[in-house]
């Protein structure tokens, strides 16, 4: 459960459906029948956040169906203050259907047109939370139409205002956009509000156009407002930047089932860490420890089917953690 004297993480965004194949390694139209996992990366963030013992809230805009309120439920099962979640009474809740390939990655098709998340007001926000809010953390989801882009815009505006380190994982969805060169010129239209990033390799090679995923083209997306660019690179740990220091963690070895969340997961870990004491973000020594400790829960994340399920608690990390890294 929350921890009532640390600060709170705040997550802005999606929260869905995902159908995911109760068989991997087929496509959608072969999948025999799908399991129900609640997920969205906003929301996945902040249950990760209370599972570790940190305390979450979610800010965004769910159907008034039986899935949105299901979605609501699970966040406060899971330590997750709900009083940001607005419902649409017009408006479903999103669903998105997930292909796994052998190899456990994924492939999306997603029910959102439009979805109760992407009709989110400025007008609707809590700005009280939003205020009290230490670190406010967001993807680009919500970027795609209005009027939640413009909710989005607001709430990073009243976060910075009110001194919150500001967290962004692009989370690219490609197929949620209208084209590739939209999609790119919105992630990056807000990327230099951020104070800290995190990217996929993947996602790099999109922003930059490069394929090399080297220091090079990473240190590319810098800029002044940022103290800490990270590039996660599945297995093989990540890779960090600051103004004074880069480096790199190494992964760890598990067997993979399902890389849903892991990203969120491994988020979720670095933002419960440091939401208390952003200084670490200066102290190479103890951000390696953060990211060591944040890979673990990342890979933790791959061993299981679903994210929300799938995000560890502070024992199993731990335990990982005495194993060693790959």
């Amino acid at each position: 459960m929350a921890a009532s004297n640390s600060g709170l993480v705040l997550s802005f965004g999606e929260m869905l459906i995902d159908f995911v194949p109760t068989v991997s390694g087929v496509s959608l139209a072969e999948a025999p029948g799908f399991l129900k996992a609640p997920g969205g990366a906003p929301a996945n963030v902040a249950i990760a956040v209370a599972r570790l013992g940190g305390k979450a809230a979610f800010l965004g805009k769910l159907g008034d169906d039986e899935f949105g309120h299901m979605l609501a439920g699970i966040l406060k099962e899971n330590g997750v203050s709900a009083e940001g979640v607005n419902f649409d009474k017009g408006a479903r809740t999103a669903l998105a259907f997930v292909t796994l390939r052998n190899d456990g990655e994924r492939e999306f098709m997603f029910y959102r047109n439009p979805s109760a998340d992407m009709l989110l007001t400025p007008e609707e926000l809590n700005l009280d939370l939003i205020r009290s809010a230490k670190v406010f953390h967001y993807g680009s989801i919500s970027l795609i139409v209005e009027p939640c882009r413009s909710a989005h815009l607001k709430a990073m505006e009243v976060a910075k205002s009110a001194g919150a380190l500001l967290s962004y994982d692009p989370n690219l969805r490609l197929p949620l956009w209208p084209s590739a060169e939209y999609a790119k010129e919105q992630i990056l239209s807000i990327w230099n509000k951020a104070n800290l990033i995190k990217v996929s390799d993947n996602e790099l090679e999109f922003l930059t156009g490069s394929n090399k995923i080297d220091d090079e083209s990473a240190m590319s997306l810098w800029h002044d407002n940022l103290k800490l660019l990270l590039v996660t690179l599945g297995e093989n740990g990540c890779r960090y930047y600051t103004k004074t220091f880069r480096g790199s963690v190494p992964g760890f070895k598990v067997d993979t089932v399902d890389t849903t969340g892991a990203g969120d997961s491994f988020v979720g870990a670095l933002l419960t860490k440091i939401v208390d004491d952003h200084s670490i973000l200066q102290d190479e020594s103890r951000l390696k420890e953060v990211l060591k400790y944040a890979c673990a829960c990342g890979a933790i994340t791959t061993t299981k089917k679903g994210a929300i399920p799938a995000l560890p608690t502070p024992s199993q990390i731990d335990a990982i953690l005495k194993g060693g890294s790959k």
